[in-house]
């Protein structure tokens, strides 16, 4: 059979879209020089870095053999566990360590300054040193007695660790020494979370009960303890800029907060998240508050309300079960609307995640839901999940642009796609009807009616803006069976409906009367030409049910999607398969962008949306049918990409400062830095000053070198150039060390009637014709220049030899604005071309 690898791919992965979080617990770092924190998050087999400022992913690790278990991480460096290994990340993306020696799967890490701590579940305790990589103690604990759950390292106890049980009890470790210092006979409940409180020697413990217990563990005393409802504590934290208050995590998504001054609730958030709250870390002396959950959000909330409450400041959120159906929204191809399981509509943008939109869950009724009423549990308001939606961006500021068909359920509901919201209307049949499910639907063209198949054969037309019932197709039903798709032309003059009947159907838009790409159960597929009535194409190939299609923009090529595991590309002018590769995960949906660049597919067991690009844009790809026999590779689903590389997030140690040269280029010129008042002023200090010129003896220029002898005298010029350029900027930046006024004093000084004489006079234009020459402090050139002359021109006018030298730097100066001038021309030249060009 031919090998795979002599036919170039069609597509190639790009990235993933919706991956944020996992049943991971978060790690959170900061970094000094950029004054920034950062999240980390596990993504199954890898962890994503973002800043906390914008929720802008900043980095992305490499990928791991296993799935991630743990997370932790310190000024340097990452830590993460998998299976049996440990691995160290340096810039949050590579490996630099693996640190092996645990027999069993490791659930538990500890940066511990210059070692880490690892725990199994077999009761095995390793502290390695995390510079050698080695093994520095082993510590090993019978799970039937003490079953390690949780450790901390209690603040100022040096070498210290807190570990706890899920039989209650705790121990504290000198890691050091390899000494059980200390054994606290616990609750007699199982330990979930150990937390440092900001007061030193208080620790807060979550056990398996939902029991919060504040305890100081030098005195072993309890201070307090509250109870939470919610079943165990899967987080604690406490806030450490002021207030004293403790949150708490619970396995349902609610957060508590709690007071410890008043020992009483504060308040508390419900659905925080819609799984268990993996994780949850009050930012150092900021009033901010990360959480993570495995329902695939990161959030962050601010406290800034009345009563000590608090609000969501911004979030990252995906879908937390596997999306169904995926489509692309608009003609621009930048949008991606995704229905999963979850029961959740969103929008992803393939430009950056800052434009991606969750519209939320459907509602049976938005009122009795906002209202909450006693009796009316908070899931029986949720419509199930979406089976299959339609969307139009034509009049998506004027109406609801979209229409969802829900598991289950008869009615078909309206999303507004501008303002990320359910919309106002359920589409109901008529009353003989409603007992029927909703399966198919499409929106015209133009935006303004909707077409809904149902399970009992009927196809019923709804206007979107009034949400009333139009009218059906055929006499009741269109269909004998169930209706599973419905589709219309983009002149609005056809409807093509197709049912478990085994029959195409065509129709007359306005008039509802029939008029005259399907897939079959046999995994086969025919395309049907409208215009003729015919099958012109049937194409074979699949070994499992076809779960989605997509024709290209331009109607040349068609897409499937299959539960073989295979993504097939078909030529229709050809009638060949001209394109195939298997991935890993079956995928369900497809869709190929309205710009032909990308095709986005989901899959089954994946959160994500997966991105493919499309590489016949890019250069030239063979399009051969592949051969009957013809034998597909395995592609790799993409990963996720950083969305701000600029912001790479580096260890402290490993950020060496820049320094820059004080000349970039001889065509260039270098501004002083200094501020404007120190040389904007100059010309103007004589106005400024209240008192006139220095009176008394006469004064020269401190920064002129002189002779020592008994008569002081000024040193002639240097016989080196190089020499000369040295003297030259020494009293450059004595000036620049001076106030206006010093400066002032001194340039007047430099007169034979101010206590100078000719030559310094001459000397001063040689600096600053040096200045002009190097391009190095361009604005005090100028500045001091100007002083110069106000002051000094009417003397140097009956000098010959310092008029001369004036007219070269005048040449220079002249020349130098002329580089200037070009360079600044140019830039705005190429700046309004960007600006009004269409590219």
């Amino acid at each position: 059979c031919p090998r795979a690898g002599q036919w170039r791919s069609l597509f190639s992965g790009f990235r993933v879209l919706g991956l944020y979080s996992d049943h991971v617990p978060h790690a959170l770092r900061y970094h000094k020089k950029h004054r920034e924190f950062y999240v980390v998050t596990s993504v199954g087999k890898c962890f994503h870095t973002f800043n906390v400022n914008r929720l802008g992913i900043v980095a992305v690790s490499n990928s791991l053999s296993e799935d991630i278990s743990c997370l932790a991480a310190d000024r340097m460096l990452v830590f993460a566990a998998a299976g049996r290994m440990v691995f160290a990340f340096a810039k949050n993306k590579e490996v630099v360590m693996r640190f092996h020696g645990h027999q069993q799967d490791v659930r538990l890490l500890l940066p511990l300054g210059d070692q880490l701590i690892s725990a199994d579940s077999g009761g095995d305790v390793i502290v390695w040193d995390v510079q050698s990589s080695e093994i520095y103690l082993r510590l090993q604990f019978d799970t039937a007695t003490f079953d390690l759950s949780a450790m901390m390292h209690p603040s100022t106890y040096l070498n210290k660790v807190l570990l706890g049980s899920s039989q209650g009890a705790l121990q504290l470790w000198n890691i050091k020494t390899s000494k059980l210092l200390y054994t606290f006979p616990g609750w007699s409940v199982g330990v979930t979370v150990l937390q440092q409180s900001p007061a030193v020697d208080v620790v807060g413990i979550g056990t398996a009960t939902g029991r919060i217990i504040i305890h100081n563990i030098r005195l072993d005393e309890t201070l307090m303890s509250f109870t939470q409802d919610w079943g165990p504590i899967s987080s604690l934290a406490f806030r450490t800029d002021g207030p004293p208050i403790m949150a708490s995590g619970s396995p349902q998504g609610h957060i508590a907060f709690w007071d410890l001054e008043r020992r009483q609730l504060v308040t508390q958030h419900r659905n925080v998240h819609s799984t268990a709250i993996a994780g949850a870390t009050f930012l150092h002396g900021e009033p901010l508050l990360v959480t993570n959950g495995a329902d695939n959000a990161i959030k962050v909330w601010i406290f800034d309300q009345e009563g000590g409450g608090a609000r969501l400041l911004r979030s990252r959120q995906g879908h937390s079960a596997p999306p169904t159906t995926i489509r692309h929204h608009g003609n621009d191809g930048k949008n991606i609307l995704s229905a999963g399981q979850d029961g959740t509509l969103q929008s992803f943008s393939t430009v950056h995640e800052r434009f991606n939109k969750n519209l939320g869950h459907g509602s049976v009724n938005k009122k009795k839901e906002k209202k909450k009423k006693k009796g009316v549990a908070y899931e029986q308001l949720r419509l199930p999940p979406i089976t299959a939606f339609a969307s139009a961006a034509v009049r998506q500021a004027d109406w609801d642009s979209i229409v969802s068909c829900h598991r289950g359920r008869s009615s078909a509901s309206t999303w507004s796609y501008s303002r990320c919201t359910m919309g106002a209307y359920h589409l109901q049949p008529p009353g003989a009807h409603r007992d029927a499910v909703a399966t198919a639907v499409d929106i015209t063209s133009c935006g303004n009616f909707a077409l809904i198949g149902s399970s009992c054969g009927r196809v019923d037309v709804y206007n979107l803006q009034s949400g009333l019932h139009r009218g059906c197709y055929g006499n009741d039903k269109a269909h004998s069976g169930v209706v599973r798709g419905v589709a219309t032309d983009t002149l609005n003059q056809l409807t093509v409906t197709t049912g478990s009947d085994w029959l195409l159907k065509f129709w007359r838009f306005k008039s509802r009367n029939r008029r005259s790409t399907l897939a079959l159960d046999d995994f086969t597929l025919l395309v049907v030409d409208m215009e003729t009535r015919r099958v012109v194409r049937k194409f074979a190939g699949h070994h499992g049910s076809i779960n989605d299609m997509t024709f290209s923009p331009d109607g040349r090529w068609l897409v499937t999607v299959a539960m073989d595991c295979t993504i097939r590309t078909w030529d229709l002018p050809s009638g060949s398969l001209i394109d195939c590769f298997l991935v890993s995960m079956a995928p369900v949906g497809v869709s190929l962008s309205p710009t032909g660049d990308f095709l986005a597919t989901s899959h089954v067991d994946s959160v994500g949306v997966y991105l493919w690009t499309n590489k016949s844009l890019c250069g030239p790809v063979g399009l051969r049918p592949l051969p009957t026999d013809y034998q597909p590779t395995n592609e790799t689903l993409p990963g996720t990409a950083a969305d701000e590389p600029q912001q790479e997030v580096t260890s402290e140690e490993a950020d060496d400062t820049y320094e820059s040269v004080e000349q970039l280029g001889a065509e260039l010129v270098t501004l002083s830095l200094e501020p404007e008042s120190r040389w904007k002023s100059l010309l103007h200090i004589d106005i400024i000053k209240t008192h006139g010129a220095p009176c008394g003896s006469s004064h020269c220029a401190f920064f002129l070198p002189t002779v020592p002898g008994l008569t002081p005298r000024f040193s002639l010029p240097m016989a080196t150039e190089q020499d000369a350029q040295v003297e030259l900027d020494r009293p450059m930046r004595l000036l620049k060390d001076c106030g206006p006024s010093a400066v002032s004093l001194e340039i007047t000084a430099l007169s034979p009637e101010g206590g100078g004489a000719s030559h310094l006079l001459l000397a001063f234009i040689h600096m600053i014709d040096s200045m002009l020459a190097s391009g190095r402090d361009f604005d005090l050139a100028h500045a001091y220049l100007a002083l110069f002359l106000k002051v000094h021109l009417r003397s140097l006018s009956h000098d010959a030899v310092a008029m001369d030298t004036l007219l070269r730097l005048s040449e220079r100066l002249e020349s130098r604005w002329a580089e200037l001038r070009a360079s600044f021309d140019q830039s705005l030249c190429l700046l309004s071309y960007t600006k009004s060009a269409l590219l």
